[in-house]
């Protein structure tokens, strides 16, 4: 699924209404260029599902936790990993069974990160502007793909070309 965000409060609108259907297990993946906008893409999401603290990318402690309203929040990022035991040594699927995981540079670990939402993100023409491609991998977002989509339709787009 493709998305186009005009904004900075449709990015952040697009990371709501995805929140809104995020549930105890799931990872999303986040993937793009340095300053695509992976970090405000969290922020808004950890907001929506009820954390009130302020959310900081994780470079150094590649892992941060916060406590939202129903559900805890885990903030990874493996921009500075590069072997796979590095990544597994994590245990993102161990995070995962305690609330939600949002991983920045997740793409890195595709090989070792399970069932997932992936959200790749980059910079449109303009440099507010966001153009996002979402796609699940596995079986997880099988029951909750369409409606997903259904609720992010303001927002779609045939394909990143052109955009």
């Amino acid at each position: 699924m493709y998305l186009h965000a005009d904004n900075l409060d449709d990015t952040a609108d697009i990371a709501r209404v995805i929140a809104r259907f995020l549930r105890t297990g799931d990872i999303v993946v986040l993937a793009g260029e340095m300053g695509s906008g992976k970090t405000a893409f969290t922020k808004s999401a950890a907001a929506a599902l009820g954390v009130t603290e302020s959310v900081t990318s994780p470079t150094f402690n590649l892992v941060h936790t916060y406590a939202g309203d129903a559900i805890k929040v885990h903030h990874v990022d493996l921009y500075r990993l590069s072997r796979t035991d590095e990544i597994e040594d994590l245990t993102i699927d161990e995070l995962a069974r305690s609330g939600v995981v949002l991983v920045e540079w997740g793409d890195v670990g595709d090989d070792v990160i399970g069932d997932h939402l992936e959200v790749r993100v980059a910079v449109g023409e303009d440099d507010d502007e966001r153009d996002f491609a979402l796609r699940p991998v596995g079986r997880r977002w099988d029951a909750r793909w369409e409606k997903l989509r259904g609720a992010l339709a303001g927002h779609m787009v045939d394909d990143w070309s052109g955009l």
